[in-house]
């Protein structure tokens, strides 16, 4: 009763108290996973592994009852492996305790004895499971239950035997290197030797008396990365190989891929520059390397993005941006191109899977404008494409193993998440899930769907942009902006599709009489990579010359007061914002950076060199594009905001601004969190920090 009496109060209004007391919270359907016969799907619910019918979306029981965290089944589905507990490590990486369960008599096998692991992989018979533990690779035989260790020499911040160190998980987008064949009889994996990377200390403070150091190698730009090498395990011979890599580009391995021959892994190689990927097939019986091709590019390749499938001949796809757009191309087992599959002025965003009866790929593409993505099927012989999923808004699809049937999960601007089961044509068989009342509720509190509009730029560019205007808006009137970007190489953030997060903060904005919009400037995605690549070796210059472009437009609409224009952004958005009120300072009036680089040579060796090579090859390219040289033309407000145990963006970049921004006089606002990373979360944190950003903005701008 006292709830219900608190929000009547507040009735008709988008409110901090209400975002995060879960209020507008969403559903959705957790851990969706096709089971092996292609007419049945496995979900995580409270209480336990649950299986339901594609056909007529119902519900057969529990797979496994209790409370697990996440699941993988074997190949042949006789078994799952069940993550129980778990404690992060970094952005992707954690510890967990994992449990085995033999579905066919129930029997249960704790891996590792119970004990912490990392990155555990069921060998392809699913009679072993490969796992990390404190830097070295194991494998346990579920059958005996021996565990077999193949590396001794892992050691904290020195050797790492299979997982990625911190930059190769944090820029290549995943945690684990290592990889069974499909015989399931050899395992190839990296080793990296972090000795001579540089070392970063971060205090913790978390009431302890002296505080204690966070220590962790992280290679900056320029500085020395780990010095990586690709072994091979063969198991029945316990032998341990090095593979001779020698002749190729070797400086990075992004990534390793399983193939559908029995003796072979795929290992992407790739330079510093990460303009050239080598793909080298590993013979696993007798450990030799052969290289199928090269990728070339003259700025980057996306190496945190790499796309590879192998079809049932072995040949296989691969995703290139080489013809100005990411598409498909095939080549046969031995890396000879057969054609180009898939083109046209769209992206390919994402990859789900071959199907070899009907000869089709199934994809997320951009067909249908670029701030919508849609699920695609390709005919890989004819080229031909059909639109599977909603035509408008954000698609993703989650297909069954014969892909029959896919469950779409699709939003737009104005509609939040809804999970609908539809055939392999695209045909709706069932509504599973919807947030009506979501959005019930956000209508009764006066939400306004984003209008999507371009804006050009200083170049003849038509940018694409979203605004959302207060309630009852009247064109006569002069209205605040409040800009939101983020603007990182590749990125998004006008899209037709729901946020949940900042976006509902942006509602309640308007509703205090702000515009909100939000403009994808040069460097951003689905565009083409001409659009994207622009930036290449002067990241910030052109990202800040479009917002700086955007701004002056809006101030020159009838209905914008141009005196009154704000931005606000978040990790790179947070160095546009500071950008933005150092070069931009005679347009924004006022800015909100959050956990912000403020020199590319503070952050690390793999994203900042992919984009500007090194800063001794680029000095111009660096210092050039830091709001930190530019810290003496401040004018307006300015509140910067880091978290001081930041392993990503460290607090020295918010030290180091401040610091300039001090020695030039200039007044600012700073808000340090102790002990909180990038993501400036737990406990009140959040709540707190979005409302001295509210009143912030409402004070100041």
């Amino acid at each position: 009763m006292v709830i219900a009496a608190f929000y009547n109060v507040k009735a008709q209004e988008i409110t901090l108290d209400k975002i995060y007391s879960g209020y507008y919270r969403g559903k959705g359907i957790a851990g969706i996973a096709s089971l092996k016969d292609g007419e049945n799907y496995a979900t995580i619910e409270k209480g336990g592994i649950a299986k339901y019918s594609y056909k007529t979306s119902t519900k057969s029981g529990n797979i496994v009852d209790g409370n697990f965290e996440s699941y993988t089944f074997s190949d042949d589905e006789s078994q799952i492996l069940l993550l129980k507990e778990s404690e992060p490590i970094y952005r992707h990486s954690f510890l967990g305790k994992f449990d085995v369960k033999n579905l066919k008599d129930g029997k249960v096998v704790s891996l590792n004895n119970g004990k912490w692991v990392q990155e555990p992989k069921f060998s392809p018979d699913g009679s072993k499971v490969a796992f990390i533990a404190d830097n070295n690779l194991f494998y346990q035989d579920l059958n005996t239950q021996k565990i077999t260790q193949i590396t001794t020499d892992g050691k904290k911040n020195e050797i790492i035997n299979g997982p990625g160190d911190w930059v190769y998980e944090e820029e290549f987008g995943h945690p684990d290197y290592y990889q069974w064949n499909k015989a399931g009889d050899a395992i190839v994996f990296v080793r990296f030797d972090e000795t001579k990377v540089p070392e970063i200390n971060i205090p913790l403070y978390n009431n302890n008396l002296y505080p204690k150091l966070m220590t962790y190698k992280y290679p900056k730009a320029g500085e020395e990365n780990s010095s990586v090498t690709a072994h091979l395990y063969q198991l029945a011979a316990s032998k341990l190989s090095t593979l001779n890599l020698g002749s190729f580009e070797n400086y990075y391995i992004p990534q390793i891929f399983q193939t559908n021959a029995n003796n072979e892994i795929i290992v992407a190689t790739s330079n510093r520059h990460q303009n050239k990927v080598d793909l080298l097939k590993i013979n696993t019986q007798n450990a030799s390397v052969q290289k199928l091709f090269s990728e070339t590019d003259k700025a980057w390749i996306e190496t945190d993005n790499l796309t590879m499938e192998f079809l049932d001949d072995n040949s296989f796809l691969w995703a290139s941006e080489r013809d100005g757009h990411r598409h498909l191309y095939w080549y046969d087992t031995n890396g000879k191109l057969k054609k180009q599959v898939s083109k046209g002025d769209w992206e390919i965003t994402d990859y789900y899977g071959y199907n070899p009866k009907s000869k089709e790929v199934f994809l997320q593409t951009t067909q249908n404008g670029s701030i919508n993505k849609v699920v695609s099927k390709l005919n890989i012989n004819s080229g031909k494409t059909e639109i599977i999923s909603e035509k408008e808004g954000s698609n993703k699809a989650d297909f069954s193993k014969n892909f029959n049937y896919f469950i779409n999960t699709t939003s737009t601007a104005k509609m939040p998440f809804k999970y609908v089961l539809k055939d392999g044509n695209g045909k709706t068989v069932k509504e599973l899930q919807n947030n009506d009342e979501q959005l019930d509720k956000l209508k009764k509190d006066n939400f306004l769907a984003k209008e999507f509009l371009t804006i050009p730029n200083a170049v003849g560019d038509q940018m694409n942009a979203w605004m959302i205007k207060p309630k009852d808006f009247n064109p006569n009137k002069k209205y605040p902006v409040f800009m939101f970007q983020y603007s990182g190489p590749g990125s998004q953030q006008v899209s037709n599709s729901w946020d949940g997060g900042n976006g509902i903060w942006f509602e309640m904005l308007a509703q205090k009489g702000y515009l909100i919009v939000c403009v994808d400037g040069r460097g951003t995605g689905y565009k083409g990579t001409a659009y994207k690549k622009s930036t290449y070796k002067q990241l910030g210059k052109y990202e800040i010359e479009d917002q700086i472009t955007a701004a002056k437009w809006l101030g020159n609409q009838s209905y914008v007061d141009k005196s009154r224009i704000g931005i606000f952004g978040w990790s790179f958005g947070g160095y546009m914002a500071s950008l933005a009120m150092t070069k931009g300072a005679d347009v924004f009036k006022m800015g909100i950076a959050v956990a912000p680089v403020t020199n590319w040579r503070y952050y690390d060796s793999i994203y900042t060199e992919r984009f500007l090579q090194t800063p001794q090859e680029n000095k111009d390219g660096y210092d050039l594009n830091s709001p930190t040289t530019y810290a003496k033309l401040l004018k307006g407000k300015f509140l910067m905001i880091h978290g001081t145990a930041d392993d990503n963006v460290h607090f020295q970049n918010a030290m180091e601004f401040s610091e300039a921004l001090i020695q030039n006089k200039k007044q600012f606002d700073f808000m340090a969190y102790p002990d909180k990373n990038h993501g400036i979360y737990g406990g009140q944190t959040r709540p707190q920090l979005y409302e001295k950003m509210t009143n912030y903005i409402l004070e100041n701008l």
